[in-house]
């Protein structure tokens, strides 16, 4: 017979004793509870919220909380289990098999012709759950609008590419998708910012936007998403591009990268295509930058770009080592979203809203710029 640490016997009992020890517990404290009418009546309340026959309950302990409420900590017979560890493995090992072999059904790509162009989709800096009101800024932005924002630029962008054969789709994500990135209605470094609705509601609908927006890109070719780490959601988008890789898993027409680079490299055949979100390096160390940390894309492509976001306007600059050689393009993009009240006291309005994307083609680069602006 085994021994406590003071040498004394320790009997062990079976589990039918141990049922039976609970079972005359929980008919105590049924009992205990009968003789106190109002504490009886909050338990058999407790119970009935929860759906739980009181004759199945085992065991209970119950307290009271500092401000004198009940509290019940309540095991019944449905809690208890008499698995043998085979049968927990076994059920263990079904649950994973049924999470692995569940596939989302996603749109399917049209076969066709392969073709020669990249197309790439960048609605830049879209701060979905900023708010914005006309009567204080000139003009709305909440989460409807950003949502139809989106939508709206990127079907005007395949519109404007009709025409040209697409053989592969990037669409970058992130560069602030979301405006805040915490509970209380401030971003990274926890900046106040005016909100439309609650943090979850803005995150469910940029999860909800970016499925519909990988859905309509199918339909065309296959997609490539590439998510960039920015300043108002550093933590909520870099979870919301894992939420958007766990949608597509399975998907082979669709692929994600979210990991947590401050830059990313894109190649298509001869284009060198890189993304940050333009808060980080300095723009005249950014065609070195590009050359160092990819040595091996930097040698094979003669094109090569990098799309800032950030600035919510167009800067376009030119980097040349020398006369003959082919240099950097470094482009910011525009963005759809509105000026807060912040920004419209700053003067920082007035730029053009829109939604961007571009055309590659294999060997000679960039061949189309294709912007869907909108009117206020």
């Amino acid at each position: 017979m085994p021994r406590d640490k003071h040498g004394h016997q320790r009997m062990r009992l079976k589990p039918q004793e141990i049922d039976t020890i609970r079972e005359m517990r929980a008919q105590d404290m049924a009992l205990n509870l009968s003789e106190n009418n109002q504490m009886s009546n909050v338990y058999l309340d407790y119970l009935k919220e929860r759906s739980i026959d009181p004759d199945d309950v085992v065991s209970v302990k119950h307290w009271q909380s500092a401000s004198g409420e009940a509290r019940f900590s309540i095991v019944t017979k449905n809690d208890r289990t008499d698995m043998t560890s085979e049968d927990r493995e076994f059920l263990i090992q079904s649950i994973e098999e049924t999470i692995n072999n569940h596939k989302i059904q996603h749109p399917k790509t049209p076969k066709k012709d392969l073709g020669n162009h990249l197309l790439i989709i960048n609605p830049a800096d879209v701060h979905i759950g900023k708010l914005a009101i006309a009567e204080q800024t000139g003009e709305e932005y909440n989460r409807d609008l950003a949502k139809q924002r989106v939508l709206e630029g990127v079907q005007g962008i395949i519109d404007r590419a009709k025409g040209y054969n697409v053989e592969r789709i990037l669409f970058c994500i992130g560069n602030d998708i979301l405006h805040v990135d915490n509970t209380i209605g401030g971003t990274t470094r926890n900046t106040p910012q005016d909100q439309d609705g609650m943090w979850w509601q803005s995150f469910e609908l940029a999860l909800e936007v970016y499925v519909a927006v990988v859905d309509m890109l199918l339909q065309i070719a296959p997609v490539d998403c590439v998510h960039s780490m920015s300043n108002h959601d550093y933590m909520s988008g870099y979870h919301l591009a894992h939420c958007l890789k766990s949608w597509y898993r399975g998907c082979e027409n669709v692929t994600v990268d979210a990991s947590p680079s401050f830059r990313k490299y894109y190649k298509f055949y001869d284009n060198m295509i890189g993304l940050e979100h333009g808060d980080g390096a300095k723009q005249a160390d950014i065609p070195l930058l590009m050359a160092q940390e990819e040595p091996q894309m930097w040698a094979e492509c003669r094109h090569r770009v990098m799309f800032l976001h950030h600035l919510h306007h167009k800067i376009k600059l030119k980097f040349q080592s020398a006369k003959d050689y082919i240099g950097v393009t470094v482009e910011y993009m525009r963005s759809p979203s509105g000026a807060d009240a912040w920004h419209a006291k700053k003067g920082y309005k007035g730029s053009p809203k829109a939604v961007e994307g571009f055309l590659f083609h294999r060997t000679n680069g960039r061949v189309a710029s294709l912007i869907h602006n909108f009117n206020e």
